[in-house]
């Protein structure tokens, strides 16, 4: 003790910090997987997750992975690699049982984003963190805004029908269009002129094929309200009715996610594609990665349930809008 008080307080400094180093806690590192990195909706999310991580000083891991393997891999590379927590939107919602039990043998703290996972017996997984869409809310506002539109128009019921392209294999889809087609019956619309298109595929090439087959057995429509599960699911069913001759003064649809329509807003010439529910790609990218990183360097557990929801965008107000969210300049 008596030698170390000999030293200059120069050296005595430089070793306290050499000390408090060697005890430091290992540096932050949070993986980020997702189903389909090449969309754009995906793309955002880790845009702000990256955010995120330049303000707060962790190291975040970016992961594409379109099935079952390639998740449970990512998982195994997270943990070899030192991660301490794993954010995921994985691309089959019955991996649940299967990513849960992966992530705690490796002692990953798990978030899941936008889709909910389920247990074995097709339930949500509630004692699960989870970031996500208030599904049911924003699909209500879709067909608000449908038929906010249709009275507009001054379209009668009898010459207008509904198009819901539906992908009920997923629980979120399905809470959508299923929120759309309630708040249309609420709004007066008959319910005997609401049409489900079946996708077999939740894209646009199985939303195009879906309401293809439907345009055929109701050739008689003059007038279209489109609804869908996301964005693509619209297009589809836009692209459709465009084959047939229908246009902006004839269909409306209106798209959830924001995200993959702006290419059709930014067209000179305005289609049927009328409008989208914003998601908050903020919410889902930066504060979910915030929420974790805290919950890894504090131990402060994020709510196991939190939900977000949308904001309508159209050709008008789109630009703005964007912009106030931190997705354009």
């Amino acid at each position: 003790m008596k030698s170390l008080l000999l030293l200059p307080f120069r050296t005595l400094a430089a070793l306290t910090a050499l000390a408090l180093a060697a005890h430091a806690a290992p540096a932050i590192k949070i993986g980020f997987l997702v189903k389909q990195p090449e969309e754009p909706w995906f793309q955002l999310e880790w845009k702000f997750a990256d955010q995120a991580a330049k303000e707060l000083g962790f190291t975040l891991v970016k992961i594409g992975a379109g099935d079952g393997e390639k998740v449970l891999s990512a998982i195994d590379n997270l943990a070899a690699g030192g991660a301490q927590g794993l954010i995921i939107c994985t691309p089959d919602t019955r991996l649940g049982p299967g990513i849960v039990a992966k992530a705690r043998a490796a002692g990953l703290k798990l978030l899941t984003v936008d889709d909910q996972l389920v247990s074995a017996n097709g339930q949500p997984m509630s004692k699960v963190h989870y970031l996500g869409i208030s599904a049911g809310k924003i699909g209500e506002d879709v067909g608000k805004t449908l038929a906010a539109e249709m009275k507009k128009r001054g379209w009668s019921a009898a010459d207008t029908a509904v198009c819901a392209a539906t992908f009920d294999e997923l629980a979120t889809a399905k809470a959508r269009t299923d929120g759309a087609i309630a708040a249309l019956k609420a709004a007066g619309f008959p319910a005997n002129r609401i049409f489900k298109a079946p996708q077999r595929t939740g894209d646009i090439p199985g939303s195009f094929d879906a309401t293809n087959i439907l345009l055929t057995q109701k050739p008689d429509v003059k007038h279209w309200l489109i609804c869908a599960n996301n964005d693509n699911g619209v297009l589809g069913a836009v692209r459709a009715l465009e084959g047939r001759g229908f246009t902006a003064a004839t269909a409306v649809g209106v798209g959830i996610n924001g995200t993959d329509c702006i290419v059709e807003f930014e067209k000179t010439k305005p289609t049927p594609f009328f409008g989208s529910m914003l998601l908050s790609a903020k919410s889902h990218g930066y504060d979910t990665a915030k929420m974790m990183y805290y919950w890894i360097k504090d131990g402060k557990e994020p709510p196991l349930d939190t939900r977000t929801v949308g904001v309508l965008i159209t050709r008008e107000n789109f630009r703005q809008v964007l912009k106030e969210q931190g997705i354009r300049d």
